[in-house]
């Protein structure tokens, strides 16, 4: 089972810019069709600086961040048994290619269900640019026993 004094541990803030075609990509991946997120000209157009990225974008930042890997690696869970169970997002501000984005990520819980078969580990995680939070997250994995 997982040890409980990991309950408010904060993970290393991992900090990196977003990447033009790091979006245009992610559009593509995701199926995005408006030419907003994909085309510099169409994007300022809108009336944006340059390309916003996709409101699900910024959880591949969290995984860019390589810290919950890390921490599951050092809190001893197989990572064969690790499933993403559940995933939120609270947005403050657009963020567009160019930014420079930090990520911080905390563990806020962690408790078992069907007599420990399977463990939750409940993440909040922020996004901010500079002082500014541009986006607030909750992720849950889940650890089947």
């Amino acid at each position: 089972m997982i040890d409980p004094r990991w309950i408010r541990h904060v993970l290393p803030t991992t900090t990196f810019e977003i990447e033009r075609a790091r979006l245009r990509f992610f559009a593509k991946a995701i199926g995005e069709t408006d030419p907003v997120y994909t085309d510099q000209a169409a994007a300022r157009e809108a009336g944006h600086p340059d390309l916003p990225a996709p409101p699900t974008f910024l959880f591949s930042a969290e995984m860019d961040s390589d810290q919950k890997l890390k921490w599951l690696i050092e809190a001893d869970i197989p990572l064969s048994k690790v499933l993403h169970g559940e995933q939120t997002f609270r947005y403050h501000r657009m963020v567009y290619a160019g930014d420079v984005v930090s990520v911080t990520s905390r563990i806020m819980d962690i408790y078992q269900k069907r007599n420990g078969a399977l463990e939750f580990v409940v993440f909040d995680t922020q996004i901010a640019r500079g002082e500014q939070a541009v986006c607030d997250s909750r992720g849950v994995l889940v650890i089947r026993h």
